[in-house]
């Protein structure tokens, strides 16, 4: 097994140059503007160049001058480092460079995998073949050497969250594929499709969702999930109330419950089902703070299996994690400016004010200012 120990950003929209070390929680804050976004952009980015669909990501961001630093004109190019470590603590890195191409494009001019065995003390590393449009990853973990592979794998299973649109039109309350069940959707798209898989085939990690939702909905019953009569391939997220056999449909869902919903069964999936790296952007939307609280809870117990990385404007949420899980981004001269906190330089502080009013004091930074 495999984590990410570090990344090295240069280049990317606000960030000009980021060295940033990563835990098992990694809580993004910051004011408006500061570059919370960016960052979850920069892992956007990084899904579709595993997913080899650089070009598309390009152009769905209004070409290469969107994404560089100030512009092309300003910046030539981006360079993206990640380190990862395995449980030996043997070293792996994957590096590329994009620079910029007409017509208004990125195209790599450098990749490679580099390994150090610590036992041997040797470091291998593969150069992979540069001016392509797509990565050259998965071509190469096809090789004999298994630290691509290895990388490849973790790379791949990367997984973005962003559960804001609850809208009456919403994916998550629309009939969804039911075969549709591999990875939870990023929108929670296929919620009705996953939770009716779990049910069929993990039904204790099912009930413990279900059980969950209850402690911040006591009126929620179950889920009422089975294919469409009229259509078996789809599905929609039917529901019961507590001792009640009133068929409620996914409109009749609160956006912070369907939200809370869509969490739970995030963070509360089998194990071996769990992204290599969660990041979830502003996952406070909606939520009564006792649901918070058991967000709070489960974010802590999945971050034992994977990573976690969250981006959240909300002190309530800050004041459940610890002043090292912290990351405060700000803005100084147009370029973003990541700083993780230290319990030791704010233990006076903390004697008398928790995190969240530290920071709503601006005394840890992550506030506005001129």
């Amino acid at each position: 097994m495999i984590k990410l120990e570090r990344i090295q950003v240069e280049g990317f929209k606000s960030i000009k140059n980021l060295d940033l070390k990563f835990s098992e929680i990694n809580v993004l804050i910051g004011a408006n503007g500061a570059g919370k976004s960016n960052f979850v952009s920069l892992y956007k980015m990084i899904n579709n160049i595993i997913e080899e669909n650089l070009q598309l990501y390009i152009s769905k961001s209004g070409g290469s001058n969107s994404i560089l630093h100030y512009g092309s004109k300003n910046t030539s190019y981006i360079v993206v480092i990640q380190y990862f470590e395995d449980d030996s603590k043997n070293e792996f890195k994957y590096y590329y460079s994009l620079t910029n191409a007409a017509p208004d494009t990125l195209v790599f001019t450098n990749e490679e995998v580099t390994f150090f065995d610590k036992s041997t003390r040797k470091t291998y590393a593969s150069q992979l073949w540069s001016g392509r449009k797509e990565c050259n990853l998965n071509e190469a973990a096809k090789s004999d050497k298994p630290y691509i592979s290895l990388v490849q794998n973790f790379l791949s299973r990367y997984r973005i969250f962003q559960f804001h649109d609850t809208a009456e039109n919403s994916y998550a309350r629309k009939k969804c594929y039911i075969k549709d069940n591999e990875n939870l959707r990023g929108d929670a798209g296929n919620l009705a499709a996953y939770l009716y898989f779990l049910k069929l085939k993990k039904l204790d990690y099912y009930k413990r969702i279900v059980s969950t939702i209850r402690l911040a909905a006591p009126h929620f019953g179950d889920f009422e999930l089975e294919p469409d009569r009229f259509n078996s391939n789809e599905i929609l997220l039917n529901w019961r109330e507590k001792d009640s056999d009133y068929l409620f449909g996914p409109h009749q869902i609160s956006d912070g419950l369907l939200r809370f919903m869509a969490l739970c069964t995030l963070l509360l999936q089998p194990e071996d089902f769990l992204p290599s790296v969660i990041i979830i952007d502003e996952p406070e939307l909606g939520l009564h703070p006792y649901a918070l609280k058991l967000l709070c809870s489960m974010i802590e117990k999945v971050s034992k299996r994977c990573q976690v990385i969250l981006a959240t404007q909300s002190k309530d949420l800050v004041d459940q994690f610890e002043p090292e899980d912290i990351i405060v981004v700000e803005r100084h001269d147009g370029e973003s400016i990541f700083k993780r906190l230290n319990s030791e330089d704010l233990k006076d502080w903390l004697e008398d004010y928790t995190l969240g009013e530290l920071w709503e004091k601006n005394v840890i930074g992550g506030r506005p200012s001129r």
